[in-house]
């Protein structure tokens, strides 16, 4: 894409999420954002395609957004204190712009994946495996990025839902609270962890290591992991 049309794409999302956020998704049409922008609808379709596409368009925009500000609250170097302050990041990026969250993390068709959910997906699981790395985790990484996007979206779509008076500001923390301590050790790993830690830890680290460096051959990597994952199972 050329320089003219990167900047009338970046120029359209800005008016687009400008709307989006004063008047909701419901405002925004292709006529709508192309009378803002001051610009004909059909050059709105040369680069978006349709309405959908604008609107993948502005959740790609959002959770770009979400990154940047996620980029400034700088790591504590203890995995489960990162893990509440991610989890308050992201509550309060949804109740700061409430119609790019439903944008972005919504979805209009049961088969249908929200935006942001595979990229949201590899950012907690790559977290996620060095936190099991450390001995942090109770359960596979794979299992509690499944369950700690569930829960922080669920938390964060019902305070949503809440009109901002009636919120109970205990609502996201104690959940945040329940679900550290099902996925997490209590503590950084003593000098005997748990068989199950150590497990988890060594899963985590064969994930994270090229193949080329693992002496074993393919199949015996598998069989390994395997056998890891079952004995951070029976552990638990």
């Amino acid at each position: 894409m050329d320089d003219a049309k990167t900047r009338s794409r970046r120029q359209i999302l800005e008016v687009a999420a400008e709307l989006l956020e004063r008047e909701g998704v419901q405002a925004l049409s292709t006529r709508s954002v192309a009378a803002a922008a001051g610009i004909r609808a059909a050059s709105l379709y040369q680069l978006f395609g349709d309405k959908d596409g604008l609107l993948a368009a502005l959740a790609i925009h959002g959770f770009d957004l979400y990154l940047a500000q996620k980029h400034t609250v700088p790591s504590k170097g203890d995995p489960v204190e990162d893990m509440r302050r991610g989890w308050d990041a992201h509550v309060g990026f949804g109740l700061r712009h409430p119609a790019f969250y439903l944008l972005m993390y919504g979805t209009d068709r049961p088969d249908r994946r929200p935006p942001a959910a595979q990229e949201a997906h590899e950012l907690l699981l790559a977290f996620l495996h060095r936190a099991a790395a450390a001995g942090r985790l109770r359960v596979p990484p794979g299992l509690a990025a499944h369950l700690v996007l569930a829960a922080v979206t669920g938390v964060t779509l019902s305070l949503i839902g809440t009109p901002e008076g009636e919120r109970d500001p205990e609502v996201s923390s104690r959940m945040r609270e329940a679900l550290v301590a099902a996925l997490t050790t209590d503590a950084a790993p003593a000098t005997e962890p748990a068989l199950a830690a150590r497990a988890l830890a060594l899963d985590a680290t064969l994930t994270e290591t090229p193949p080329t460096a693992v002496p074993l051959r393919p199949t015996e990597t598998a069989l390994l992991r395997d056998w890891l994952q079952r004995l951070a199972r029976q552990d638990g």
